[in-house]
């Protein structure tokens, strides 16, 4: 693609999006204290029957986080309600437990055809704050915990990723080419420079090169050469690469990963989280922040290369599900399916509950 081509495209970006929004699908059951603070951020995935199964963070109180797992329900093809079916993760082994509470939360769900599973990345709130950890499944059901995500050293960036806390991780569904030329698998995450959250006055020591000291989304890669019978592998990731940084206003905080890209004519598409406002550390439910949603096109070639991107947001907290809840002004997708020529997308509202839309891929025919 030149590059006359690639600026076009970032121009044009918000012109080929049509975003329809759907409703609540799933809201927090008042009877159940597991489900107190909210029903957020889900992961999704479509099983071998074409049913849409939805995985939603559950807080109870002290914010404490399960993954849970609904059926999702459609009338006429469109999503409307869910069906709990239990719980996929709870809090269970040490790093996914602290001193005030314990939490499996925010996953994404990818199926990756080429090593036959769908993979769950997800946050494990541990001892020394978020970290991202896997966990693999063959059915939806049963779910094999892999650990935590290990970051091969660069000299190139003069510091070591597993130092940060880090989420907001998700997967590509299909093997890519690596920077070094390698076929791999590849993954879009969010390390959080802060050290001070965890030893009081560590600071912010920012990778070699960063000046920046505000939160982007970085891409790592695991070569696929370097599959094994045991799922312990897909643990290790390398080659780690700084792909946006915040750009615009709604941006203004910090940006994150949201929904794992979804392939279009054009490259892969992801939608992901922009946030403005007043962040105040050590606090976990934030009370002066606004949360949106963007979108991004990634090279179908290159990925690490970002060749579009909305300049406004595509979606911003506007009804009342968005804007009041546990923490208001917030819409924060997690998750997307393939429907009616386009994608279903699904998102926390105001860190509550769930909510769906649906997005129109015009492409380059708008």
């Amino acid at each position: 693609m030149t590059e006359s081509a690639t600026l076009q495209i970032g121009d044009r970006l918000s012109d080929w999006i049509e975003v329809e929004r759907l409703g609540a699908v799933m809201t927090p059951d008042p009877d159940d204290p597991r489900e107190a603070e909210g029903v957020l951020n889900p992961a999704s995935a479509r099983d071998a029957e074409g049913t849409t199964w939805l995985f939603p963070r559950v807080v109870g109180g002290g914010n404490y986080s399960r993954i849970g797992r609904a059926r999702l329900i459609e009338t006429d093809g469109v999503p409307t309600s869910v069906a709990r079916d239990g719980f996929a993760l709870e809090p269970q082994l040490p790093f996914e437990k602290n001193a005030r509470t314990a939490g499996t939360e925010d996953p994404r769900i990818t199926r990756i055809d080429a090593i036959n599973m769908w993979v769950m990345t997800y946050a494990a709130y541990g001892p020394f704050g978020p970290r991202i950890a896997l966990a693999a499944s063959s059915d939806l059901l049963n779910w094999e915990r892999l650990g935590v995500v290990d970051f091969a050293f660069e000299s190139r960036w003069s510091t070591d990723f597993n130092l940060y806390r880090n989420k907001d991780a998700l997967l590509f569904p299909e093997v890519v080419t690596a920077p070094d030329g390698q076929p791999a698998l590849a993954m879009l995450h969010r390390p959080i420079w802060d050290l001070d959250e965890i030893i009081s006055g560590a600071g912010e020591p920012l990778p070699a090169g960063i000046e920046d000291p505000r939160l982007g989304i970085w891409m790592s890669f695991l070569p696929i050469s370097r599959r094994r019978e045991s799922l312990a592998w897909l643990r290790s990731w390398e080659q780690h690469t700084l792909v946006a940084m915040p750009e615009h206003e709604w941006e203004q905080l910090k940006i994150g990963g949201g929904t794992p890209p979804v392939r279009v004519p054009e490259g892969w598409l992801t939608i992901h989280h922009g946030v403005r406002g007043e962040w105040v550390k050590g606090v976990d439910q934030q009370e002066n922040v606004f949360y949106s949603a963007g979108a991004m096109l990634f090279d179908a070639t290159d990925v690490t290369k970002l060749i579009g991107r909305t300049a406004l947001p595509i979606l911003l907290p506007e009804t009342s599900d968005e804007r009041e809840g546990i923490v208001n002004n917030v819409v924060f997708p997690t998750a997307i399916e393939s429907r009616a020529g386009g994608f279903d997308f699904f998102y926390g509202m105001a860190d509550t509950r769930i909510g769906a839309a649906h997005l129109t891929w015009r492409g380059a025919s708008a």
